[in-house]
Protein backbone atom coordinates (compact mmCIF):
# COMPACT_ATOMS: atom_id res chain seq x y z
CA UNK A 1 0.00 0.00 0.00
CA UNK A 2 1.36 3.41 -1.00
CA UNK A 3 0.13 6.10 1.40
CA UNK A 4 0.21 9.67 0.08
CA UNK A 5 0.93 12.42 2.59
CA UNK A 6 2.29 15.07 0.25
CA UNK A 7 5.64 15.07 2.02
CA UNK A 8 7.67 11.88 1.86
CA UNK A 9 7.05 10.24 -1.51
CA UNK A 10 10.05 9.00 -3.50
CA UNK A 11 10.36 8.39 -7.21
CA UNK A 12 11.27 4.76 -6.56
CA UNK A 13 8.02 4.27 -4.64
CA UNK A 14 6.03 5.74 -7.52
CA UNK A 15 7.61 3.44 -10.11
CA UNK A 16 7.22 0.40 -7.87
CA UNK A 17 3.55 1.25 -7.35
CA UNK A 18 2.96 1.72 -11.07
CA UNK A 19 4.75 -1.42 -12.18
CA UNK A 20 3.70 -3.77 -9.41
CA UNK A 21 0.12 -2.55 -9.09
CA UNK A 22 0.32 -1.49 -5.46
CA UNK A 23 -2.89 0.19 -4.23
CA UNK A 24 -2.77 3.85 -3.23
CA UNK A 25 -4.39 5.43 -0.20
CA UNK A 26 -4.59 8.97 1.18
CA UNK A 27 -3.34 9.84 4.65
CA UNK A 28 -6.37 10.61 6.82
CA UNK A 29 -4.61 13.20 8.99
CA UNK A 30 -3.32 15.11 5.98
CA UNK A 31 -6.81 15.19 4.46
CA UNK A 32 -7.81 17.45 7.36
CA UNK A 33 -5.38 20.05 6.07
CA UNK A 34 -6.86 19.64 2.60
CA UNK A 35 -10.30 20.36 4.08
CA UNK A 36 -9.07 23.49 5.87
CA UNK A 37 -7.65 24.77 2.62
CA UNK A 38 -11.00 24.21 0.93
CA UNK A 39 -12.85 25.99 3.73
CA UNK A 40 -10.79 29.12 3.15
CA UNK A 41 -11.69 29.10 -0.56
CA UNK A 42 -15.39 28.83 0.27
CA UNK A 43 -15.13 31.71 2.74
CA UNK A 44 -13.28 33.97 0.31
CA UNK A 45 -15.87 33.32 -2.40
CA UNK A 46 -18.63 34.18 0.07
CA UNK A 47 -16.91 37.51 0.72
CA UNK A 48 -16.70 38.19 -3.01
CA UNK A 49 -12.96 38.77 -2.95
CA UNK A 50 -11.44 38.53 -6.46
CA UNK A 51 -8.98 35.63 -6.63
CA UNK A 52 -7.17 34.52 -9.76
CA UNK A 53 -8.67 31.45 -11.41
CA UNK A 54 -11.45 31.18 -8.86
CA UNK A 55 -13.70 34.07 -9.80
CA UNK A 56 -11.55 35.51 -12.58
CA UNK A 57 -10.52 34.34 -16.03
CA UNK A 58 -7.17 32.72 -16.80
CA UNK A 59 -3.90 33.97 -18.23
CA UNK A 60 -4.39 37.28 -20.01
CA UNK A 61 -8.05 37.16 -18.90
CA UNK A 62 -7.08 37.35 -15.22
CA UNK A 63 -8.78 40.73 -14.87
CA UNK A 64 -12.10 39.42 -16.15
CA UNK A 65 -14.52 38.85 -13.25
CA UNK A 66 -16.64 35.70 -13.15
CA UNK A 67 -20.01 35.82 -11.38
CA UNK A 68 -20.69 33.44 -8.49
CA UNK A 69 -23.24 31.46 -10.49
CA UNK A 70 -20.66 30.82 -13.22
CA UNK A 71 -17.74 29.76 -11.02
CA UNK A 72 -18.39 26.02 -11.47
CA UNK A 73 -18.82 26.39 -15.24
CA UNK A 74 -15.48 28.23 -15.32
CA UNK A 75 -13.70 25.15 -13.94
CA UNK A 76 -15.39 22.73 -16.33
CA UNK A 77 -14.70 25.00 -19.29
CA UNK A 78 -11.06 25.19 -18.20
CA UNK A 79 -10.67 21.41 -18.41
CA UNK A 80 -12.46 21.12 -21.75
CA UNK A 81 -10.66 24.02 -23.44
CA UNK A 82 -7.25 22.81 -22.30
CA UNK A 83 -7.80 19.23 -23.50
CA UNK A 84 -6.19 19.89 -26.86
CA UNK A 85 -3.13 17.64 -26.91
CA UNK A 86 -1.87 15.84 -30.00
CA UNK A 87 0.51 13.02 -30.81
CA UNK A 88 0.93 9.49 -29.57
CA UNK A 89 -0.54 8.89 -26.12
CA UNK A 90 1.64 8.55 -23.05
CA UNK A 91 2.27 5.00 -21.87
CA UNK A 92 0.02 3.58 -19.18
CA UNK A 93 2.82 3.71 -16.62
CA UNK A 94 3.51 7.40 -17.30
CA UNK A 95 -0.19 8.23 -16.91
CA UNK A 96 -0.48 6.28 -13.66
CA UNK A 97 2.63 7.98 -12.31
CA UNK A 98 1.17 11.34 -13.34
CA UNK A 99 -2.03 10.69 -11.39
CA UNK A 100 -0.14 9.56 -8.28
CA UNK A 101 2.14 12.58 -8.38
CA UNK A 102 -0.73 15.02 -8.86
CA UNK A 103 -2.65 13.47 -5.98
CA UNK A 104 0.42 13.69 -3.76
CA UNK A 105 0.90 17.38 -4.58
CA UNK A 106 -2.74 18.14 -3.85
CA UNK A 107 -2.37 16.38 -0.50
CA UNK A 108 -0.03 19.17 0.60
CA UNK A 109 -3.19 21.10 1.47
CA UNK A 110 -2.34 24.32 -0.36
CA UNK A 111 -4.56 23.90 -3.43
CA UNK A 112 -8.09 24.51 -2.17
CA UNK A 113 -9.49 21.32 -3.66
CA UNK A 114 -12.07 19.07 -1.98
CA UNK A 115 -10.78 15.74 -0.63
CA UNK A 116 -13.34 13.83 -2.71
CA UNK A 117 -11.71 15.03 -5.94
CA UNK A 118 -8.33 13.69 -4.83
CA UNK A 119 -10.01 10.47 -3.72
CA UNK A 120 -11.53 9.99 -7.16
CA UNK A 121 -8.16 10.61 -8.80
CA UNK A 122 -6.59 7.90 -6.65
CA UNK A 123 -9.47 5.53 -7.38
CA UNK A 124 -8.68 5.79 -11.08
CA UNK A 125 -5.28 4.33 -10.26
CA UNK A 126 -6.64 1.67 -7.92
CA UNK A 127 -9.39 0.49 -10.26
CA UNK A 128 -7.36 0.51 -13.45
CA UNK A 129 -8.93 3.49 -15.23
CA UNK A 130 -6.15 5.07 -17.30
CA UNK A 131 -6.94 8.34 -19.12
CA UNK A 132 -5.79 8.60 -22.71
CA UNK A 133 -3.37 11.54 -22.66
CA UNK A 134 -1.71 12.79 -25.85
CA UNK A 135 2.00 13.31 -25.29
CA UNK A 136 2.37 16.68 -27.06
CA UNK A 137 1.02 20.09 -26.17
CA UNK A 138 2.76 21.15 -22.97
CA UNK A 139 5.29 23.98 -22.83
CA UNK A 140 5.84 23.41 -19.11
CA UNK A 141 5.16 26.92 -17.84
CA UNK A 142 1.76 27.13 -16.13
CA UNK A 143 2.46 23.52 -15.39
CA UNK A 144 1.74 20.72 -17.84
CA UNK A 145 -1.65 22.22 -18.60
CA UNK A 146 -2.64 20.18 -21.64
CA UNK A 147 -1.76 16.65 -20.47
CA UNK A 148 -3.15 17.29 -16.99
CA UNK A 149 -6.37 18.59 -18.55
CA UNK A 150 -6.76 15.32 -20.46
CA UNK A 151 -6.19 13.48 -17.18
CA UNK A 152 -8.76 15.62 -15.40
CA UNK A 153 -11.33 15.34 -18.17
CA UNK A 154 -12.00 11.75 -17.19
CA UNK A 155 -12.78 12.86 -13.63
CA UNK A 156 -15.71 14.87 -14.98
CA UNK A 157 -16.86 12.13 -17.35
CA UNK A 158 -15.23 13.58 -20.45
CA UNK A 159 -12.30 12.52 -22.59
CA UNK A 160 -11.27 8.90 -23.07
CA UNK A 161 -9.78 6.25 -20.83
CA UNK A 162 -8.58 2.66 -20.96
CA UNK A 163 -10.23 0.07 -18.74
CA UNK A 164 -9.14 -3.56 -18.79
CA UNK A 165 -7.24 -3.01 -22.01
CA UNK A 166 -10.07 -1.36 -23.96
CA UNK A 167 -10.61 2.31 -24.78
CA UNK A 168 -13.89 3.90 -23.70
CA UNK A 169 -15.31 7.36 -23.25
CA UNK A 170 -14.36 8.81 -19.89
CA UNK A 171 -17.93 8.45 -18.62
CA UNK A 172 -18.18 4.81 -19.68
CA UNK A 173 -14.79 3.90 -18.21
CA UNK A 174 -15.88 5.38 -14.88
CA UNK A 175 -19.16 3.49 -15.00
CA UNK A 176 -17.49 0.17 -15.73
CA UNK A 177 -15.12 0.73 -12.81
CA UNK A 178 -18.01 1.54 -10.47
CA UNK A 179 -17.14 5.23 -10.18
CA UNK A 180 -19.12 8.44 -10.59
CA UNK A 181 -17.82 11.62 -12.29
CA UNK A 182 -17.32 14.68 -10.12
CA UNK A 183 -18.73 18.17 -10.71
CA UNK A 184 -15.84 20.54 -10.21
CA UNK A 185 -16.28 23.55 -7.97
CA UNK A 186 -14.32 26.79 -7.59
CA UNK A 187 -10.54 26.47 -7.99
CA UNK A 188 -10.63 22.71 -8.53
CA UNK A 189 -10.04 22.61 -12.28
CA UNK A 190 -7.11 24.96 -11.89
CA UNK A 191 -5.74 22.92 -8.98
CA UNK A 192 -5.81 19.79 -11.11
CA UNK A 193 -3.98 21.14 -14.16
CA UNK A 194 -1.47 23.64 -12.72
CA UNK A 195 1.47 21.36 -12.01
CA UNK A 196 4.59 19.73 -13.42
CA UNK A 197 3.40 16.15 -13.11
CA UNK A 198 3.56 15.16 -16.79
CA UNK A 199 7.24 16.01 -17.11
CA UNK A 200 8.01 14.75 -13.61
CA UNK A 201 6.22 11.43 -14.14
CA UNK A 202 8.38 10.75 -17.18
CA UNK A 203 11.40 11.89 -15.21
CA UNK A 204 10.92 9.51 -12.27
CA UNK A 205 10.43 6.55 -14.62
CA UNK A 206 13.55 7.49 -16.60
CA UNK A 207 15.48 7.97 -13.38
CA UNK A 208 14.49 4.54 -12.07
CA UNK A 209 15.56 2.78 -15.26
CA UNK A 210 18.70 4.92 -15.54
CA UNK A 211 19.96 3.73 -12.16
CA UNK A 212 19.86 0.10 -13.31
CA UNK A 213 21.44 1.00 -16.63
CA UNK A 214 24.30 3.07 -15.19
CA UNK A 215 25.29 0.13 -12.99
CA UNK A 216 24.89 -2.31 -15.88
CA UNK A 217 27.13 -0.08 -18.01
CA UNK A 218 29.94 -0.64 -15.50
CA UNK A 219 29.39 -4.39 -15.83
CA UNK A 220 29.40 -4.21 -19.65
CA UNK A 221 32.61 -2.18 -19.54
CA UNK A 222 34.17 -4.80 -17.25
CA UNK A 223 33.36 -7.53 -19.76
CA UNK A 224 35.06 -5.46 -22.46
CA UNK A 225 38.09 -4.83 -20.27
CA UNK A 226 38.54 -8.58 -19.90
CA UNK A 227 37.97 -9.24 -23.58
CA UNK A 228 40.61 -6.65 -24.46
CA UNK A 229 42.91 -7.53 -21.55
CA UNK A 230 42.73 -4.00 -20.19
CA UNK A 231 45.26 -2.53 -17.78
CA UNK A 232 43.72 -2.32 -14.27
CA UNK A 233 46.18 0.20 -12.83
CA UNK A 234 43.94 3.03 -14.05
CA UNK A 235 41.31 1.94 -11.53
CA UNK A 236 43.62 2.07 -8.51
CA UNK A 237 41.78 3.50 -5.52
CA UNK A 238 44.50 6.09 -4.88
CA UNK A 239 44.09 7.57 -8.36
CA UNK A 240 40.45 8.43 -7.77
CA UNK A 241 40.85 9.52 -4.16
CA UNK A 242 43.08 12.41 -5.24
CA UNK A 243 40.33 13.76 -7.51
CA UNK A 244 37.47 13.01 -5.11
CA UNK A 245 34.43 13.10 -7.37
CA UNK A 246 32.05 10.67 -5.72
CA UNK A 247 30.69 9.18 -8.94
CA UNK A 248 34.20 8.57 -10.25
CA UNK A 249 35.24 6.91 -6.99
CA UNK A 250 32.14 4.69 -7.11
CA UNK A 251 32.67 3.69 -10.74
CA UNK A 252 36.31 2.76 -10.12
CA UNK A 253 35.31 0.74 -7.08
CA UNK A 254 32.67 -1.06 -9.15
CA UNK A 255 35.26 -2.01 -11.75
CA UNK A 256 37.72 -3.26 -9.15
CA UNK A 257 35.08 -5.41 -7.47
CA UNK A 258 33.60 -6.78 -10.70
CA UNK A 259 37.06 -7.60 -12.09
CA UNK A 260 38.39 -9.07 -8.84
CA UNK A 261 39.99 -12.43 -9.56
CA UNK A 262 40.31 -11.87 -13.30
CA UNK A 263 43.52 -13.27 -14.74
CA UNK A 264 42.76 -11.54 -18.04
CA UNK A 265 43.36 -8.09 -16.56
CA UNK A 266 45.53 -9.01 -13.54
CA UNK A 267 48.61 -11.26 -13.45
CA UNK A 268 49.37 -10.59 -17.07
CA UNK A 269 51.98 -8.79 -19.15
CA UNK A 270 49.88 -6.40 -21.20
CA UNK A 271 52.72 -5.39 -23.52
CA UNK A 272 51.74 -1.72 -23.40
CA UNK A 273 51.92 1.13 -20.90
CA UNK A 274 48.38 2.46 -21.04
CA UNK A 275 44.99 1.93 -22.66
CA UNK A 276 42.89 4.18 -24.86
CA UNK A 277 40.57 6.59 -23.08
CA UNK A 278 37.44 4.52 -23.65
CA UNK A 279 39.02 1.91 -21.35
CA UNK A 280 41.30 3.96 -19.12
CA UNK A 281 38.77 6.74 -18.41
CA UNK A 282 35.72 4.60 -17.66
CA UNK A 283 35.54 5.83 -14.04
CA UNK A 284 35.86 9.47 -15.06
CA UNK A 285 33.14 9.30 -17.72
CA UNK A 286 30.75 6.83 -16.10
CA UNK A 287 31.31 8.54 -12.76
CA UNK A 288 30.38 11.98 -14.05
CA UNK A 289 27.08 10.54 -15.24
CA UNK A 290 26.53 8.97 -11.83
CA UNK A 291 27.01 12.39 -10.23
CA UNK A 292 24.53 13.90 -12.68
CA UNK A 293 22.08 11.14 -11.79
CA UNK A 294 22.41 11.95 -8.08
CA UNK A 295 21.66 15.63 -8.74
CA UNK A 296 18.60 14.85 -10.85
CA UNK A 297 17.33 12.40 -8.24
CA UNK A 298 17.49 15.12 -5.59
CA UNK A 299 15.60 17.58 -7.80
CA UNK A 300 12.83 15.13 -8.68
CA UNK A 301 12.34 13.91 -5.13
CA UNK A 302 11.91 17.53 -4.03
CA UNK A 303 9.55 18.27 -6.88
CA UNK A 304 7.21 15.36 -6.27
CA UNK A 305 6.65 16.58 -2.70
CA UNK A 306 6.14 20.22 -3.66
CA UNK A 307 3.18 22.54 -4.22
CA UNK A 308 3.23 23.34 -7.93
CA UNK A 309 -0.12 24.99 -8.67
CA UNK A 310 -1.48 28.52 -8.52
CA UNK A 311 -2.76 30.39 -6.62
CA UNK A 312 -1.37 28.84 -3.43
CA UNK A 313 -3.63 28.65 -0.39
CA UNK A 314 -2.27 29.27 3.13
CA UNK A 315 -5.21 28.36 5.37
CA UNK A 316 -3.35 29.10 8.63
CA UNK A 317 -2.79 32.71 7.55
CA UNK A 318 -5.96 33.18 5.53
CA UNK A 319 -3.87 34.11 2.49
CA UNK A 320 -4.13 33.23 -1.20
CA UNK A 321 -1.00 34.09 -3.17
CA UNK A 322 -0.73 34.07 -6.94
CA UNK A 323 2.84 33.13 -7.89
CA UNK A 324 4.75 30.83 -10.21
CA UNK A 325 5.47 27.45 -8.61
CA UNK A 326 3.97 25.79 -11.67
CA UNK A 327 6.94 26.83 -13.78
CA UNK A 328 8.85 23.72 -14.82
CA UNK A 329 12.35 25.18 -15.12
CA UNK A 330 13.92 23.24 -12.20
CA UNK A 331 12.66 19.95 -13.64
CA UNK A 332 13.40 20.89 -17.25
CA UNK A 333 17.06 21.64 -16.51
CA UNK A 334 17.42 18.42 -14.52
CA UNK A 335 15.88 16.25 -17.23
CA UNK A 336 18.07 17.81 -19.88
CA UNK A 337 21.08 17.16 -17.66
CA UNK A 338 20.18 13.49 -17.23
CA UNK A 339 19.69 13.15 -20.99
CA UNK A 340 23.16 14.57 -21.61
CA UNK A 341 24.64 12.28 -18.95
CA UNK A 342 23.07 9.19 -20.50
CA UNK A 343 24.12 10.21 -24.00
CA UNK A 344 27.73 10.42 -22.82
CA UNK A 345 27.57 6.85 -21.54
CA UNK A 346 26.46 5.89 -25.04
CA UNK A 347 29.36 7.81 -26.60
CA UNK A 348 32.05 5.98 -24.67
CA UNK A 349 30.26 2.63 -24.90
CA UNK A 350 30.17 2.80 -28.70
CA UNK A 351 33.92 3.49 -28.74
CA UNK A 352 34.49 0.31 -26.73
CA UNK A 353 32.26 -1.60 -29.17
CA UNK A 354 34.46 -0.34 -32.01
CA UNK A 355 37.59 -1.53 -30.21
CA UNK A 356 36.04 -4.97 -29.80
CA UNK A 357 35.10 -5.47 -33.46
CA UNK A 358 38.12 -3.76 -35.05
CA UNK A 359 40.99 -6.28 -35.42
CA UNK A 360 43.56 -3.48 -35.61
CA UNK A 361 42.56 -2.40 -32.11
CA UNK A 362 41.57 -5.69 -30.48
CA UNK A 363 43.99 -8.30 -31.75
CA UNK A 364 40.92 -10.49 -32.20
CA UNK A 365 39.41 -11.92 -35.44
CA UNK A 366 37.78 -9.22 -37.62
CA UNK A 367 34.28 -8.40 -36.39
CA UNK A 368 34.55 -11.25 -33.89
CA UNK A 369 33.94 -14.03 -36.41
CA UNK A 370 36.37 -16.84 -37.26
CA UNK A 371 35.46 -16.94 -40.95
CA UNK A 372 35.44 -13.25 -41.77
CA UNK A 373 34.72 -12.38 -45.37
CA UNK A 374 32.24 -15.17 -45.77
CA UNK A 375 30.70 -13.89 -42.53
CA UNK A 376 30.30 -10.27 -41.52
CA UNK A 377 30.00 -11.19 -37.86
CA UNK A 378 29.39 -8.15 -35.67
CA UNK A 379 30.45 -5.63 -38.31
CA UNK A 380 27.03 -4.03 -38.73
CA UNK A 381 25.92 -4.26 -35.12
CA UNK A 382 28.46 -1.49 -34.50
CA UNK A 383 26.66 0.55 -37.19
CA UNK A 384 23.48 0.27 -35.16
CA UNK A 385 25.26 1.49 -32.04
CA UNK A 386 26.76 4.37 -34.01
CA UNK A 387 23.33 5.35 -35.35
CA UNK A 388 21.85 5.39 -31.85
CA UNK A 389 24.74 7.42 -30.49
CA UNK A 390 24.35 9.95 -33.27
CA UNK A 391 20.61 10.22 -32.63
CA UNK A 392 21.28 10.78 -28.94
CA UNK A 393 23.65 13.62 -29.76
CA UNK A 394 20.79 15.40 -31.52
CA UNK A 395 18.33 14.58 -28.74
CA UNK A 396 20.77 15.88 -26.12
CA UNK A 397 20.32 19.47 -27.26
CA UNK A 398 18.62 20.97 -24.19
CA UNK A 399 14.97 21.82 -24.51
CA UNK A 400 15.21 24.05 -21.45
CA UNK A 401 17.21 26.73 -23.28
CA UNK A 402 14.21 27.34 -25.52
CA UNK A 403 11.18 29.46 -24.74
CA UNK A 404 8.22 30.66 -26.75
CA UNK A 405 5.60 33.09 -25.41
CA UNK A 406 2.04 31.89 -24.84
CA UNK A 407 -1.28 33.32 -23.60
CA UNK A 408 -0.85 36.62 -25.47
CA UNK A 409 2.55 37.17 -23.81
CA UNK A 410 1.21 36.82 -20.27
CA UNK A 411 3.19 33.60 -20.09
CA UNK A 412 6.24 35.03 -21.80
CA UNK A 413 8.83 32.52 -20.56
CA UNK A 414 8.25 28.77 -20.60
CA UNK A 415 10.41 25.79 -19.59
CA UNK A 416 9.76 23.21 -22.33
CA UNK A 417 10.14 20.61 -19.58
CA UNK A 418 7.73 18.18 -21.19
CA UNK A 419 9.88 18.21 -24.34
CA UNK A 420 12.97 17.58 -22.19
CA UNK A 421 11.17 14.62 -20.62
CA UNK A 422 10.12 13.02 -23.89
CA UNK A 423 13.65 13.39 -25.29
CA UNK A 424 15.08 11.85 -22.15
CA UNK A 425 12.98 8.71 -22.54
CA UNK A 426 14.14 8.34 -26.15
CA UNK A 427 17.79 8.78 -25.13
CA UNK A 428 17.33 6.19 -22.41
CA UNK A 429 15.82 3.65 -24.82
CA UNK A 430 18.68 4.19 -27.26
CA UNK A 431 21.26 3.74 -24.51
CA UNK A 432 19.64 0.51 -23.37
CA UNK A 433 20.23 -0.87 -26.85
CA UNK A 434 23.80 0.48 -27.03
CA UNK A 435 24.73 -1.18 -23.73
CA UNK A 436 23.07 -4.40 -24.92
CA UNK A 437 25.26 -4.33 -28.03
CA UNK A 438 28.42 -3.92 -25.93
CA UNK A 439 27.38 -6.91 -23.83
CA UNK A 440 26.83 -9.01 -26.97
CA UNK A 441 30.16 -7.98 -28.48
CA UNK A 442 32.12 -8.44 -25.25
CA UNK A 443 30.69 -11.92 -24.70
CA UNK A 444 31.51 -12.84 -28.29
CA UNK A 445 35.05 -11.49 -27.90
CA UNK A 446 35.47 -13.68 -24.83
CA UNK A 447 34.97 -16.71 -27.09
CA UNK A 448 38.53 -16.04 -28.20
CA UNK A 449 39.94 -15.77 -24.67
CA UNK A 450 40.53 -18.34 -21.94
CA UNK A 451 37.25 -18.04 -20.05
CA UNK A 452 38.71 -20.01 -17.15
CA UNK A 453 40.58 -16.79 -16.39
CA UNK A 454 37.44 -14.65 -16.07
CA UNK A 455 36.55 -12.93 -12.81
CA UNK A 456 33.74 -14.72 -10.93
CA UNK A 457 31.36 -11.77 -11.44
CA UNK A 458 31.93 -11.45 -15.18
CA UNK A 459 31.76 -15.23 -15.55
CA UNK A 460 28.31 -15.15 -13.94
CA UNK A 461 27.18 -12.47 -16.40
CA UNK A 462 28.72 -14.32 -19.36
CA UNK A 463 26.90 -17.51 -18.33
CA UNK A 464 23.60 -15.61 -17.99
CA UNK A 465 23.94 -14.18 -21.50
CA UNK A 466 25.01 -17.49 -22.99
CA UNK A 467 22.00 -19.14 -21.40
CA UNK A 468 19.87 -17.23 -23.91
CA UNK A 469 22.22 -16.23 -26.73
CA UNK A 470 24.70 -18.79 -28.11
CA UNK A 471 28.14 -17.81 -29.47
CA UNK A 472 28.16 -16.49 -33.03
CA UNK A 473 29.63 -19.20 -35.25
CA UNK A 474 28.26 -17.93 -38.55
CA UNK A 475 26.04 -15.04 -39.62
CA UNK A 476 22.46 -15.13 -38.39
CA UNK A 477 19.53 -12.82 -37.78
CA UNK A 478 20.75 -10.55 -34.96
CA UNK A 479 17.84 -8.26 -34.11
CA UNK A 480 16.19 -10.71 -31.66
CA UNK A 481 19.51 -11.17 -29.89
CA UNK A 482 19.91 -7.45 -29.31
CA UNK A 483 16.43 -7.47 -27.82
CA UNK A 484 17.26 -10.42 -25.58
CA UNK A 485 20.43 -8.73 -24.33
CA UNK A 486 18.51 -5.49 -23.81
CA UNK A 487 15.85 -7.29 -21.80
CA UNK A 488 18.53 -8.87 -19.59
CA UNK A 489 19.98 -5.42 -18.96
CA UNK A 490 16.72 -3.48 -18.49
CA UNK A 491 15.16 -6.09 -16.20
CA UNK A 492 18.15 -5.92 -13.89
CA UNK A 493 19.09 -9.59 -14.45
CA UNK A 494 22.63 -8.73 -15.52
CA UNK A 495 23.02 -6.44 -12.53
CA UNK A 496 21.67 -9.12 -10.22
CA UNK A 497 24.04 -11.77 -11.64
CA UNK A 498 27.04 -9.57 -10.81
CA UNK A 499 25.68 -8.48 -7.44
CA UNK A 500 25.15 -12.10 -6.45
CA UNK A 501 28.95 -12.38 -6.53
CA UNK A 502 30.23 -8.98 -5.37
CA UNK A 503 27.34 -7.48 -3.42
CA UNK A 504 25.64 -4.15 -4.12
CA UNK A 505 27.07 -2.24 -7.06
CA UNK A 506 27.06 1.56 -6.65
Amino acid sequence: MLRLTGSNLSGQEVVRCVRQGEPVELDADQLQKVRRSRELIVELIRRGKPIYGINTGFGLLANTSISAENVADLQRNLILSHSCGVGAPFSEEVVKAMMILRANALMKGHSGIRPEVIELLVELVNRGVTPLIPSQGSVGASGDLVPLAHMSAVLIGEGQAYYKGKLYSGAEALRLAGLQPVALEAKEGLALINGTQAMTAQGVIALYDSEVLLKTADIAASLTLEALCGIPAAFDERVHAVRAHQGQIAAAENLRRILAGSELVYSQDHGRIQDAYSLRCIPQVHGASKDAFAYVESVLNREINSVTDNPIIFPEDGDVISAGNFHGQPVALALDFLGIALAEIGNITERRIERLVNPALSGLPPFLTERSGLNSGYMIIQYTAAALVSENKVLSHPASVDSIPTSANQEDHVSMGSVAASKLLRILTNLQNIVAIEILCACQALEFRDRCRLAPATKAVYDLVRGQIPPLKEDRFLEPEIKLARDLAVSGQILQAAENIVGRIK
